[in-house]
Formats: C-alpha cells, structure tokens, sequence
C-alpha cells in the first residue's frame, strides 16, 4: 500500500484522516519492487484462494490478506491459461458466486440521466465530453429531465442514475452545490420515491472545488436533499502509470480513494468500478481489484454498507482518440477476456464484495449472459437511455426491457427477480420455467 508520508489533503476539500486512510488502502503497483510472481500452479491458487475467501467471510475483521491476495492472484491473472484451465477457473468463480449470493439473477429498472455533456476535463478515452458550444453538446432543459423522470416512474423504474460531465461553467451567482441540491428536488418532486443514484467522485469533487467547501459538507447536503447512492466511475485504474496515460487530467488514485472512504463515512453507499483492456498490466488490474477489496472491509469495519456491487468496465475505443486507438489496438471489447477477467475478479474480491455485474452496454446482453456462468449474479439496469458508451462506440444499444433481462437469466435456467438500487425486493421471485 501506499506511503502516507505526502502533504495531507492536496485537493483541498478533504479532510487529513481521508488523505492519510486513503494512502494506506490504496495499492499502488508502481511502489512495489518488482512484479508479483507466483510460483503456484493454477489449481493449488483456485483451493488456496477459496479457502482464504472463506475464512474471511466467516471472520471478516480480521486483517486484509494483502500479501497473500497478491501472490494468489499473479497466478489467477498472469499464467497461461489452456482451455481446460479457463474452464476450472470459470468453474470455481461460478461455484463461488452460488457459494456466496446463490442462484438468483437480478436486475434493476432505472433510467439514465445524462443531463449535460459540457465537461471540464480532457480524458484521453472520452468521446462523450464537449466543450460549450462545440458541435454536439447538450444541456438538458430541468423541463426535460423532469419530464423524463416522471416517465421512468411510470414505467415502473425505482431508481435515477445521474451523470454528466464536469460543468465548466460559473454563472457567479449560483454555486454548483446549489445547482445540485436543486436538480436532485426536482427530481424527487417529479417522481417521488425513486431512488437517486448519482454523482460520481469526480463531480462531488469538483463541486467541493469549485464551491471551496469541503467534501463532507458537500455530501451531507446532497444526502439531505435526497441523493440516496454514488456512482463508483472515474476509477478507471487505480494505478497512477494508467491514470497518466489515459486521463492525466482526472483525479488521482488516491484521491478516488479519499473521495469514497468519505462518502462511505457519510453512510452514502457506492458501486465499484474497473475499466480494464486497454493499456493496463495484470499487476495493475491485481492491485486495483486488491484495493477496492481493503476499502470494502474498512467500510465495514466502520459500520457502512460501502460497496453494493462491482461492475467490470470494458474499454470501447471506436471512438477514442487516434493514438489512444493505435495504442490499445481494439475498438471494441474482447469478450473472452473480459469473461476470463469476471472470473478472476469475482475470486479476487472474495467475499467483500457480493454482487457482480457485467456491462451489457458494451459488451452485448448475449456476452452479458454468457457472464452470468463466469461469476456474475446481476444484469444491471434497464436504462432506458444511454449516452457516455454509446458516443464511444459501444454495440450493447441504449435500452432492455426488463423482458429481456429476465429471458436472458431465464435462457440460464436460473431464478431472476426486479431488486432495488440496494439489492432489496420489489418483485416477487420469477422461477424457472
């Protein structure tokens, strides 16, 4: 993990214990003295690896087995695989997952809200982002995004998930808390009840900043007006090397950690993210996966829900710049390899983080099902409307009725239900048939 020797708070909106808890959490690839190796065969990780996950579900407050994590998982993530190994590996994540949440496929209604794409910030791999008045940016009206609340309601959605770019704009009489605080009322007033999930690390902090608050102040007044779950985006990888190459720009490994230990603490729970093939190593994958699970046991060891599920990211690059393209030399997912990657994550996560979803957006519903055999127990939402991995070029469509979801569980001849934001049950169980 990290040294916890730099200044405290560099952002300014942090407070001290953030910065210096972060520092501990995060594991840094690029501190370490050599790569990770691992002299173990596949098989004897997979027993020594379940054994471990299972210690720990039964003793969660023990300390978190970084050392040990990193050993078994450079076998899991850096040997090479034959057929019959990728089908003991897919084997023992599937067998985990029914270990640890059991049969059921869920899924959620909710529909995205991009209310602007007008962004601060330059990432490499964006192709989402606009600058005001350049050719494609969009504002939505508080008219349109009302309207389009109240029709999710009607449609049956429990949640709203809200995104968008990082406002660039100051209008020198309304802070962007304000502006914040007054989208999340309008949303409650225009479909009371559902849930509002939004605001990812990076946009709570640059409302902290723009505003010179701090984030604590930021997130209990969001929490008051309603905000109810954050988005875990704007991980990418947690590995500083990446972060320089792909969105130099964005806020850094650490401080995507201080910002959601703080919104753990808040009692605000999150999802958890990896953006994964692109230029990122098997170490740095390692290390990522190995964070966020020393995160969830401190969230929990706080008392807090933390993390409510990982969902694994695949780069899409059709519409990422030119050399970013060149570099990673793929414009749309691989799918074999990131199934091969759900397996490993839902291993490497063990029992810290339950629920595991693939992104049907960019990997298709059919890869999406398929992903549900290599470890996955959820299908995410429904949408309704999607933009950010649509603009980059991604196959999956913008929308599935719950329908679809349910066939694609169904298809499996596994158990599938609706659930909450937080994984409650609003439906009752749809069987097999």
């Amino acid at each position: 993990m990290t040294s916890t020797s730099a200044p405290p708070d560099p952002l300014g909106c942090l407070e001290e214990e953030a910065w210096s808890i972060a520092g501990d959490l995060l594991v840094d690839p690029g501190e370490r003295d050599s790569p990770v190796r691992s002299g173990r065969a596949l098989h004897r990780a997979l027993d020594e690896l379940l054994l471990l996950n299972r210690g720990f579900r039964e003793n969660p407050g023990h300390p978190f087995p970084l050392e040990s994590l990193l050993d078994l998982g450079a076998a899991l993530l850096s040997t090479p695989l034959d057929e019959g190994d990728r089908e003991r590996l897919r084997q023992a994540a599937d067998d985990w997952r029914q270990e640890l949440v059991g049969e059921t496929v869920t899924y959620v209604v909710n529909r995205n809200l991009n209310a602007s794409n007008l962004c601060a910030l330059r990432c490499g791999f964006c192709a989402f982002r606009r600058s005001p008045g350049e050719e494609g940016a969009f504002v939505l009206s508080r008219a349109e995004l009302r309207d389009r609340a109240a029709e999710a309601r009607a449609r049956g959605a429990t949640e709203l998930c809200l995104q968008a770019g990082l406002d660039p704009r100051d209008d020198g009489e309304t802070g962007h808390l304000d502006r914040a605080i007054s989208l999340l009322r309008d949303l409650r007033d225009a479909a009371p009840g559902l849930h509002l999930h939004g605001f990812s690390p990076q946009e709570l902090l640059h409302i902290a900043q723009r505003d010179r608050l701090p984030l604590r102040t930021v997130l209990h007044r969001l929490r008051e007006a309603g905000l109810g779950s954050v988005p875990g985006t704007a991980a990418e990888v947690l590995a500083p090397r990446v972060r320089r190459l792909i969105c130099p720009e964005k806020l850094s490994a650490r401080a995507w950690v201080a910002v959601i230990w703080e919104v753990h603490r808040s009692g605000l729970p999150s999802t958890s993210t990896l953006l994964a093939g692109h230029l990122e190593t098997p170490l740095e994958r390692l290390c990522h996966l190995c964070t966020l699970g020393a995160m969830q046991q401190e969230a929990w060891r706080q008392g807090r829900v933390g993390f409510t599920e990982f969902i694994l990211l695949p780069f899409v690059g059709a519409s990422a710049p030119a050399p970013l393209r060149a570099r990673v030399g793929r414009d749309q997912p691989d799918p074999g390899a990131m199934l091969l990657l759900t397996a490993q994550a839902r291993l490497l996560l063990g029992p810290w983080i339950p629920h595991h979803q693939p992104s049907w957006v960019k990997l298709t519903l059919p890869v999406a099902a398929e992903a549900l055999r290599w470890g996955c127990d959820d299908l995410g939402g429904t949408l309704m409307e999607e933009h950010i991995s649509t603009m980059a070029g991604a196959a999956g469509g913008t929308e599935q009725t719950p329908e679809a979801l349910r066939a694609a569980a169904l298809g499996l001849r596994r158990p599938v239900r609706q659930r909450t934001t937080l994984y409650g049950a609003p439906d009752a169980l749809c069987g097999c048939s």
